[in-house]
Protein backbone atom coordinates (compact mmCIF):
# COMPACT_ATOMS: atom_id res chain seq x y z
CA UNK A 1 0.00 0.00 0.00
CA UNK A 2 1.16 3.49 -0.83
CA UNK A 3 1.25 6.66 0.78
CA UNK A 4 -1.34 8.28 -1.25
CA UNK A 5 -3.40 5.18 -1.26
CA UNK A 6 -3.68 5.21 2.12
CA UNK A 7 -4.83 9.12 2.36
CA UNK A 8 -7.16 8.12 -0.63
CA UNK A 9 -8.73 6.12 1.66
CA UNK A 10 -8.21 8.23 4.65
CA UNK A 11 -10.05 11.45 3.15
CA UNK A 12 -12.93 9.22 1.59
CA UNK A 13 -13.83 7.91 4.83
CA UNK A 14 -13.26 11.49 6.55
CA UNK A 15 -16.05 12.64 4.38
CA UNK A 16 -18.08 9.64 4.77
CA UNK A 17 -18.04 9.81 8.17
CA UNK A 18 -18.82 13.63 8.46
CA UNK A 19 -22.00 13.32 6.03
CA UNK A 20 -25.45 13.64 7.60
CA UNK A 21 -27.00 10.01 8.96
CA UNK A 22 -27.95 7.58 12.20
CA UNK A 23 -24.53 8.05 13.50
CA UNK A 24 -24.11 12.02 13.39
CA UNK A 25 -27.91 12.10 14.48
CA UNK A 26 -27.32 10.08 17.59
CA UNK A 27 -24.19 12.12 18.88
CA UNK A 28 -26.09 15.32 18.07
CA UNK A 29 -29.11 14.28 20.08
CA UNK A 30 -26.79 13.06 23.11
CA UNK A 31 -25.04 16.12 23.30
CA UNK A 32 -27.76 18.45 23.65
CA UNK A 33 -29.72 15.85 26.28
CA UNK A 34 -27.00 14.69 28.28
CA UNK A 35 -23.91 16.58 27.98
CA UNK A 36 -20.41 16.22 26.08
CA UNK A 37 -18.88 13.80 28.16
CA UNK A 38 -21.60 10.88 27.49
CA UNK A 39 -21.11 12.20 23.68
CA UNK A 40 -17.48 11.30 23.30
CA UNK A 41 -18.24 7.53 24.52
CA UNK A 42 -21.18 7.42 22.15
CA UNK A 43 -18.62 8.74 19.79
CA UNK A 44 -16.00 6.04 20.58
CA UNK A 45 -18.60 3.43 20.30
CA UNK A 46 -19.30 5.10 17.19
CA UNK A 47 -15.94 4.69 16.17
CA UNK A 48 -15.76 1.12 17.27
CA UNK A 49 -18.67 -0.02 15.35
CA UNK A 50 -16.79 1.73 12.33
CA UNK A 51 -13.79 -0.36 12.75
CA UNK A 52 -15.62 -3.49 12.74
CA UNK A 53 -17.63 -2.78 9.14
CA UNK A 54 -13.73 -1.75 8.19
CA UNK A 55 -11.82 -4.84 9.32
CA UNK A 56 -14.89 -7.18 7.89
CA UNK A 57 -14.64 -5.05 4.64
CA UNK A 58 -10.95 -6.23 4.67
CA UNK A 59 -12.17 -9.86 5.40
CA UNK A 60 -14.46 -9.94 2.18
CA UNK A 61 -17.64 -9.44 3.95
CA UNK A 62 -18.55 -6.63 0.91
CA UNK A 63 -18.09 -9.49 -1.67
CA UNK A 64 -19.99 -11.81 0.38
CA UNK A 65 -22.97 -9.51 0.24
CA UNK A 66 -22.48 -9.77 -3.10
CA UNK A 67 -22.78 -13.19 -3.83
CA UNK A 68 -25.07 -13.88 -1.10
CA UNK A 69 -27.77 -10.67 -1.34
CA UNK A 70 -30.40 -12.19 0.94
CA UNK A 71 -27.29 -11.92 3.89
CA UNK A 72 -27.27 -8.28 3.22
CA UNK A 73 -30.49 -7.67 3.14
CA UNK A 74 -31.02 -9.41 6.44
CA UNK A 75 -28.68 -7.01 8.02
CA UNK A 76 -30.06 -4.23 6.71
CA UNK A 77 -33.98 -5.36 7.91
CA UNK A 78 -32.27 -6.07 11.47
CA UNK A 79 -30.54 -2.57 11.37
CA UNK A 80 -33.72 -1.04 9.95
CA UNK A 81 -35.85 -2.22 12.33
CA UNK A 82 -33.83 -1.12 15.44
CA UNK A 83 -33.06 2.17 14.37
CA UNK A 84 -37.26 2.41 13.73
CA UNK A 85 -37.27 1.72 17.64
CA UNK A 86 -35.30 4.14 18.32
CA UNK A 87 -37.18 6.95 16.62
CA UNK A 88 -39.85 5.00 18.32
CA UNK A 89 -38.60 5.65 22.57
CA UNK A 90 -37.82 9.18 21.08
CA UNK A 91 -41.08 10.15 19.89
CA UNK A 92 -42.96 8.77 23.12
CA UNK A 93 -40.12 10.69 25.45
CA UNK A 94 -40.61 13.62 23.29
CA UNK A 95 -43.05 15.18 25.80
CA UNK A 96 -40.84 14.44 28.97
CA UNK A 97 -39.21 17.27 30.78
CA UNK A 98 -35.25 18.28 30.22
CA UNK A 99 -33.63 17.79 33.54
CA UNK A 100 -30.95 20.01 34.50
CA UNK A 101 -27.36 19.14 33.09
CA UNK A 102 -26.34 18.20 36.41
CA UNK A 103 -29.23 15.50 36.96
CA UNK A 104 -27.52 12.35 36.73
CA UNK A 105 -30.47 10.72 35.71
CA UNK A 106 -30.36 12.10 32.69
CA UNK A 107 -27.57 10.59 31.32
CA UNK A 108 -26.08 7.37 30.60
CA UNK A 109 -23.20 6.04 31.87
CA UNK A 110 -19.82 5.29 30.06
CA UNK A 111 -20.80 1.72 28.92
CA UNK A 112 -24.34 2.50 27.67
CA UNK A 113 -23.10 5.73 25.64
CA UNK A 114 -20.78 3.36 24.32
CA UNK A 115 -22.50 0.18 23.40
CA UNK A 116 -25.64 2.22 21.96
CA UNK A 117 -22.78 3.75 20.16
CA UNK A 118 -21.39 0.60 18.57
CA UNK A 119 -25.17 -0.74 18.25
CA UNK A 120 -26.03 2.52 15.99
CA UNK A 121 -23.09 2.20 13.65
CA UNK A 122 -23.84 -1.67 13.48
CA UNK A 123 -27.02 -1.48 12.60
CA UNK A 124 -26.47 0.09 9.28
CA UNK A 125 -24.35 -2.72 6.95
CA UNK A 126 -24.11 0.14 4.42
CA UNK A 127 -20.77 1.15 5.69
CA UNK A 128 -19.54 -2.56 4.90
CA UNK A 129 -20.20 -2.46 1.41
CA UNK A 130 -18.45 1.31 1.56
CA UNK A 131 -15.60 0.06 2.79
CA UNK A 132 -15.60 -2.61 0.48
CA UNK A 133 -15.63 -0.47 -2.44
CA UNK A 134 -12.23 1.88 -1.05
CA UNK A 135 -10.43 -1.05 -0.30
CA UNK A 136 -10.76 -2.44 -3.32
CA UNK A 137 -8.98 0.42 -5.31
CA UNK A 138 -6.87 1.59 -2.21
CA UNK A 139 -5.63 -1.81 -0.83
CA UNK A 140 -3.63 -4.14 -2.93
CA UNK A 141 -3.12 -8.23 -1.84
CA UNK A 142 -0.51 -8.57 0.30
CA UNK A 143 -0.88 -5.46 2.45
CA UNK A 144 1.38 -5.26 5.12
CA UNK A 145 -0.10 -5.41 9.04
CA UNK A 146 1.26 -1.73 9.88
CA UNK A 147 -0.38 -0.65 6.75
CA UNK A 148 -3.35 -2.01 7.70
CA UNK A 149 -3.20 -1.06 11.35
CA UNK A 150 -2.65 2.26 10.01
CA UNK A 151 -5.91 2.65 8.05
CA UNK A 152 -8.30 1.10 11.44
CA UNK A 153 -6.38 3.51 13.28
CA UNK A 154 -7.39 6.56 10.96
CA UNK A 155 -11.18 4.88 10.30
CA UNK A 156 -11.44 4.88 14.45
CA UNK A 157 -9.88 9.02 14.92
CA UNK A 158 -12.45 9.74 11.86
CA UNK A 159 -15.39 8.79 13.57
CA UNK A 160 -14.14 9.56 16.63
CA UNK A 161 -13.53 12.99 15.86
CA UNK A 162 -16.56 13.84 13.64
CA UNK A 163 -18.75 12.53 16.02
CA UNK A 164 -16.94 14.54 19.42
CA UNK A 165 -17.46 17.84 17.79
CA UNK A 166 -21.12 17.25 16.96
CA UNK A 167 -21.62 16.44 20.65
CA UNK A 168 -19.74 19.36 21.36
CA UNK A 169 -21.69 21.90 19.10
CA UNK A 170 -24.71 20.56 20.93
CA UNK A 171 -23.52 20.57 24.08
CA UNK A 172 -23.27 24.07 24.72
CA UNK A 173 -25.92 25.96 26.79
CA UNK A 174 -27.21 27.93 23.86
CA UNK A 175 -28.14 24.66 21.78
CA UNK A 176 -30.05 23.03 25.31
CA UNK A 177 -32.07 26.09 26.00
CA UNK A 178 -33.46 26.07 22.24
CA UNK A 179 -33.83 22.19 23.17
CA UNK A 180 -35.29 22.89 26.35
CA UNK A 181 -38.06 25.04 24.55
CA UNK A 182 -38.66 23.26 21.59
CA UNK A 183 -38.12 19.89 22.88
CA UNK A 184 -41.09 17.85 22.38
CA UNK A 185 -40.91 19.52 18.38
CA UNK A 186 -37.39 18.49 18.13
CA UNK A 187 -37.59 14.96 19.69
CA UNK A 188 -40.56 14.11 17.29
CA UNK A 189 -38.50 15.46 14.48
CA UNK A 190 -35.46 13.60 15.61
CA UNK A 191 -37.43 10.40 15.87
CA UNK A 192 -39.54 11.05 12.59
CA UNK A 193 -35.87 11.54 10.41
CA UNK A 194 -34.30 8.52 12.12
CA UNK A 195 -36.98 6.35 11.65
CA UNK A 196 -37.07 7.77 7.56
CA UNK A 197 -33.53 6.51 8.00
CA UNK A 198 -34.87 3.15 9.22
CA UNK A 199 -37.01 2.91 6.59
CA UNK A 200 -34.70 3.99 3.82
CA UNK A 201 -32.22 1.28 4.93
CA UNK A 202 -34.61 -1.44 5.49
CA UNK A 203 -36.04 -1.10 1.90
CA UNK A 204 -32.79 0.09 0.04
Amino acid sequence: MTLSAFLAAWALHLIAAASPGPAVLMAARTGVTEGFRTGVWLAAGIAAGAVVWAVAALFGLAVLFEIAPALLWGFKIAGGLFLIWIAFQMWRHASDPLAAPNDGRTARGAWAALRLGVTTQLANPKPAVFFGAVFVGTVPPGTTLPWIAALLAAVFLNELLCNVIVARLFSFDGPRRAYGRMKTTIDRSFGGILAVLGIKLAAT
